[in-house]
């Protein structure tokens, strides 16, 4: 069984926010393979299903995106997942917007919903799909913000521009995530790195 998670924050007023990318690239994927998340599992909406052969369990976590360790722990103990079939997808600051990344292990980046993951579950050793949202840049260029601008930055929408870029991305992620469990991860690496 592999657990897919995408991390955000619930509520109306997050949905379009850049913090909220991991969400919306698993509501894509999770429609696109039939599962709907109508259950209720370990402080998160999740859905269940069998893609490529795998028994999938697709979670969004709704303990706000600094607490997801606590949801992300009990859905693997509720499902006995092993952290090698754990995958989470998340925004990244540190890539330009609309890219990519898959990684396995590393730290949390300075990302609080990965940190919060690697403390509740003691190791950092499950697979990434990184989303990039940009930093924000002032001044011609200057991008040494304060941690309160940064969390205003993510926690507010894309503009239209980005907006369109960021579509773009959601079914690239899902056919990443297909990549993954029908080829592997060296092979989806090679392909969306």
């Amino acid at each position: 069984m592999k657990l897919i998670v995408g991390l955000g924050n619930p509520g109306r007023g997050y949905a379009n926010n850049r913090h909220n990318v991991g969400f919306t690239c698993l509501n894509h994927f999770a429609r696109t393979q039939g599962i709907r998340f109508d259950k209720k599992k370990g402080k998160a909406r999740i859905g269940t299903g069998e893609v490529a052969g795998y028994k999938i369990v697709v979670a969004k976590p709704q303990t706000y995106m600094n607490l997801s360790g606590q949801s992300v722990r009990r859905l693997i103990r509720k499902f006995s997942i092993n952290l090698d079939d754990l995958l989470v997808i998340h925004d990244d600051l540190d890539l330009p917007l609309g890219k990519i990344r898959i990684r396995h292990g590393s730290g949390s980046g300075g990302h609080k919903g990965i940190y919060s993951i690697i403390t509740e579950l003691g190791s950092q050793d499950f697979l990434r799909l990184r989303v990039g949202i940009g930093r924000p840049v002032k001044n011609e260029g200057f991008i040494d913000f304060s941690e309160g601008e940064i969390v205003n930055y993510v926690l507010s929408d894309f503009t239209p521009d980005e907006k369109q870029t960021i579509i773009k991305v959601i079914p690239e992620v899902s056919e990443a995530i297909l990549c993954l469990l029908t080829e592997g991860l060296a092979a989806a690496m090679n392909k969306y790195n």
